[in-house]
């Protein structure tokens, strides 16, 4: 047992009386360990009041983070076939999919929504980890069709929040089809002359960065982030090589020139509307109210 549990939620309910305090009462940050009380992580967008570590957030956080006043319009992804392969290894992959879906209350690992950016008509998909790790089966790689297909549809900017270790192996074949589908959803944005910006958060990995996450116009990272294809042990004995101190860190990634801004999250909306109208024309100037005439 910890010391919170030991010694702290004994002396809260000293304090309250015999009424029980709920487990998520705290958060613990894994980079300092430092105890955070949960309503104040949240108002501080999970990011460590102590080190500043930027905690993995839900893919609905980040839509609510990122549109204007948290305001935007979800859509519903295609359907797709539940268990292609009748895949089994200790469970059965239909019954990995349900406890998935009962823990995050998604479909699938990818939420795609429409609303304003800066006053700007924009389209956001945001990958889920906490849902068999973000992995990318047939309905992320639909999901990312759907929301170029809107962005075109819409005349809008895409932006994609990535969050993964990579393809889902219990679909095989099936999800490595995504890499050159996501590639040509990608595509059909720069076709119609659209931003695309991804925004690469922890972790990163696998078949998704050898695919859309490297494609973005612009690539902006949290800081800290782990991005990469490989593991560094793997890369280490590939190459027979010691690499260097967090080589696979956004912060050394921006230094090399693979990521283009590494962004904290309380200014993540502000800097992708600043891209936003870097990239795109002026918004139209309101028309100002006819001043009334006196009556005489």
């Amino acid at each position: 047992m910890s010391w919170l549990t030991e010694y702290v939620r004994p002396r809260i309910r000293t304090l309250l009386g015999q009424r029980e305090v709920p487990e998520n009462l705290w958060s613990q940050c894994a980079a300092c360990q430092q105890m955070i009380f949960a309503r104040e992580l949240e108002r501080n967008l999970r990011v460590c009041t102590a080190c500043g570590h930027h905690m993995r957030a839900t893919a609905v956080e980040r839509l609510d983070w990122t549109f204007d006043d948290g305001k935007y319009t979800r859509i519903e992804l295609p359907k797709v076939p539940t268990d292609p392969l009748n895949f089994r290894d200790s469970k059965k992959y239909v019954d990995r999919l349900k406890e998935a879906r009962a823990k995050t209350g998604l479909d699938d690992g990818i939420v795609v929504a429409h609303g304003t950016i800066a006053g700007r008509k924009s389209v956001v998909a945001a990958m889920a980890f906490d849902f068999m790790a973000g992995s990318m089966g047939a309905a992320v790689g639909e999901g990312l069709v759907a929301a170029a297909r809107l962005a075109v549809l819409q005349e809008a900017p895409l932006i994609v929040y990535t969050a993964s270790g990579g393809a889902r192996m219990q679909e095989g074949a099936v999800s490595l089809m995504q890499m050159p589908r996501s590639t040509v959803a990608t595509l059909m944005l720069k076709d119609a002359g659209l931003p695309y910006i991804v925004v690469l958060t922890d972790p990163t990995t696998g078949g998704v960065t050898a695919s859309f996450a490297m494609l973005g116009d612009i690539h902006i990272a949290e800081p800290g982030a782990l991005i990469g294809f490989a593991g560094a042990r793997v890369i280490e004995q590939t190459v027979r090589e010691t690499l260097p101190d967090g080589f696979q860190r956004a912060e050394y990634l921006h230094q090399h020139g693979i990521v283009d801004l590494v962004v904290k999250r309380s200014e993540m909306r502000e800097t992708l509307g600043r891209v936003l109208n870097l990239l795109l024309p002026a918004l139209p100037e309101p028309v100002a109210e006819p001043e009334p005439v006196p009556a005489e």
